[in-house]
């Protein structure tokens, strides 16, 4: 009886214990959800200096959420089909998030794609933080959060992997130098040295103000059984275009959604395989090139052609993946004040006097008119600005999260020095404050650079860059374990 009595202790004693080791064991989840952000038809659409409204939907726009969790730490990743949300509105969503999830702001990571052919969410003003949200920027945040909870909801025992693949074909810079006997008007009463797009064919093209890069990263999450659960990617490429008058569309990003997954082998399961395309270093970058014009395309022709080859290009890549079954996560979130972009006496004297021109007076430029209103603005608002800058960490891959529309030349540089074995940036993440080129891309001025299209100090990159390196130098040096 007492050796019965002894043995089932032992057994018990011992059952205990292996079980200790298994829950003490990190098991690396994913899960994944999109969460649908169609406004209502009426709306106004923003990709163009006069926005109009959408008159009917040719494709749903989307929040496409993906979380992680290594057993310590929860990263949630979301993309949205939308230009540019500001980051009152991202703030309210993460907000919203960590209420109902315990996940902290710094470890969520909320981008847009940058279609211009979906409803605005902006406010007026790029550095002036919209007191009262509309009731799209409402309902905006209300479904990226829930989009969060029901991807927390999806997790699942996972494996995760990272690769890239090539595609220059599909970018090119849109800033080029002209031939020295062009003179390029700005609306500031002056002379730029670059155009941004310039015009297929235009005899008198020089050569690009910059490079690109043709490199596509991505994420994948599969479950422990080979099942796909979704696919992040990231390519430098401002938007594809192409779309009809009126119509809501999220662009090829969307498209390379759909196509992806069956592409990596994602069948009918639930909760479904989800896609994703977030928006790389693609200010100064786009689809055209002004060298080898392509002949007239339909609708959406153009975008489908692009999303096809990238997810090929994507599957491709996937096949040579090394997939690991558990990987530490890690993030860091922090502020840093930038100075606001300000008119000196000279421009707001010109400003002024371009705002009091008759209706049917000679411009000087086409868009004096925008800009001497936007200069004013400047004028008006603070003198400073705080932002956000975001590392992230998945194992040995770097992400960086910038709210703007940066400039490749700064997220060639970020993958150069990047301490993590691969890198690659977020745009429009966390925030919206409009365009970020370089110093040396402000001594050329053009579109990207005037006054009201950047809204911040020229020096702005350089601190940017330095501050997410210097980032990602103390996630590299915190000690992990695996």
């Amino acid at each position: 009886m007492c050796r019965m009595l002894l043995n089932s202790i032992i057994l018990t004693t011992f059952t205990y214990s292996c079980c200790l080791a298994a829950d003490g064991d990190k098991v690396f989840k994913a899960g994944a959800a999109a969460s649908n952000i169609t406004p209502p038809l009426g709306e106004m659409v923003v990709g163009g200096f006069v926005p109009f409204p959408s008159k009917t939907v040719h494709d749903e726009l989307h929040a496409r959420c993906l979380v992680l969790d290594d057993g310590t730490t929860k990263l949630a990743l979301v993309v949205c089909d939308n230009v540019g949300i500001p980051r009152e509105v991202f703030d309210t969503a993460k907000k919203q998030v960590t209420e109902a999830t315990g996940i902290p702001a710094h470890c969520q990571l909320f981008s847009s794609s940058h279609t211009h052919s979906a409803t605005t969410a902006r406010g007026e003003n790029k550095v002036v933080a919209d007191v009262q949200l509309t009731g799209y920027q409402i309902f905006l945040a209300r479904r990226i959060s829930d989009g969060v909870q029901r991807a927390l909801a999806n997790l699942e025992p996972a494996k995760i992997g990272w690769g890239t693949a090539q595609a220059p074909e599909h970018v090119f810079n849109r800033r080029w130098y002209l031939k020295p006997n062009v003179q390029l008007r700005n609306p500031f009463g002056g002379f730029d040295r670059v155009q941004m797009n310039p015009g297929a064919g235009n005899v008198n093209l020089v050569e690009p103000a910059g490079p690109t890069d043709p490199e596509i990263c991505f994420i994948s999450v599969q479950s422990t059984a080979g099942e796909p659960i979704a696919l992040l990617a990231n390519y430098s490429l401002h938007y594809v275009g192409g779309v009809r008058s009126g119509e809501i569309s999220a662009d090829y990003f969307a498209m390379f959604a759909e196509k992806v997954g069956p592409l990596v082998g994602a069948k009918r399961r639930y909760p479904p395989f989800v896609g994703i395309m977030a928006n790389g270093t693609s200010g100064d970058v786009n689809n055209i090139s002004f060298l080898k014009p392509r002949p007239r395309m339909q609708p959406y022709e153009q975008m489908e052609n692009v999303a096809e080859d990238v997810a090929q290009k994507v599957a491709e890549a996937h096949k040579k993946v090394k997939f690991h079954d558990w990987v530490p996560l890690d993030a860091k979130l922090t502020e840093l004040t930038l100075k606001v972009r300000k008119p000196n006496e000279e421009q707001i004297t010109y400003a002024k006097e371009i705002l009091a021109k008759p209706a049917d007076a000679e411009p000087y430029h086409r868009l004096e008119q925008h800009y001497a209103k936007r200069v004013m603005r400047l004028a008006e608002s603070p003198a400073e600005i705080s932002i956000p800058l975001q590392s992230v960490r998945i194992g040995e891959l770097g992400v960086a999260a910038i709210p703007f529309e940066v400039f490749v030349e700064i997220g060639l540089e970020i993958k150069e020095k990047c301490p993590l074995g691969e890198a690659f940036t977020v745009s429009l993440a966390n925030g919206s404050y409009g365009y970020l080129p370089t110093p040396e891309h402000h001594a050329l001025v053009g579109y990207e650079t005037w006054m009201g299209t950047n809204s911040v100090e020229i020096e702005a990159s350089r601190k940017i860059t330095a501050r997410l390196l210097e980032m990602f130098q103390q996630l590299y040096a915190a000690p992990k374990t695996e």
